[in-house]
């Protein structure tokens, strides 16, 4: 019986090769924020839930954490409109920001999200981003961390989805040092295998590479 395993073309970045450069940004991270900053981490739903988690576990410095949730999803191939889902619970006004996100794309959902921040006040706002595809940038956005540059590919793993699966899947053997399944990598869809199952609505099966 086919498993959503059978759906995984390649993996592009192993567990092994993600904790060591979460660590390093990190690492820059403690070179410029110390515990009078009391940065609010800002993740950005859903995808980026695991690279916060991670990242802060190796943060030496005091800080908060909110969450956003927005919508910039289209079907097929077409990007949809920007919007606010889940807003944050804090006040950012004179905070020192940190935007934590899986992948910048095209660039226009980050842009909304700092356009509606400058809005608020905070004293300075800088973007930390797992996964960044410059070859489709349409705005020019500045990102402060960057984990990893990827290819135009479809990538899923580590938090990022499709129809909101996928979310953990990887290769059993792509992390050599680990005698069980590792929890996350990032990998690519087979083409061939495109559509999650269980998935009947076609409104749901979003391309999640355009933001």
């Amino acid at each position: 019986m086919p498993t959503l395993f059978d759906d995984i073309e390649k993996v592009l970045i192993t567990k092994d090769e993600l904790q060591t450069r979460i660590a390093a940004l990190a690492a820059e991270m403690n070179a410029i924020y110390d515990d009078d900053d009391l940065p609010m981490l800002v993740c950005i739903l859903k995808g980026a839930f695991m690279f916060l988690a991670d990242l802060t576990r190796h943060l030496d410095f005091r800080h908060e954490i909110d969450f956003m949730e927005i919508s910039s999803y289209g079907s097929g191939t077409t990007s949809g409109s920007v919007r606010i889902l889940l807003d944050l619970a804090s006040d950012i006004t004179g905070r020192n920001i940190i935007i934590v996100e899986d992948i910048v794309d095209t660039g226009n959902t980050l842009t909304y999200i700092l356009k509606n921040f400058t809005a608020r006040g905070p004293a300075s706002v800088r973007v930390a981003t797992l996964l960044s595809k410059p070859s489709r940038r349409e705005v020019d956005v500045a990102v402060d961390f960057v984990g990893f540059e990827v290819p135009d590919e479809f990538v899923m793993g580590y938090g990022l989805d499709y129809a909101q699966q996928y979310r953990t899947i990887t290769r059993p053997n792509c992390c050599t040092t680990c005698t069980a399944r590792p929890t996350a990598a990032i990998i690519t869809c087979s083409s061939r295998r495109a559509w999650p199952r269980n998935t009947s609505n076609t409104s749901a099966r979003c391309n999640r590479i355009r933001r």
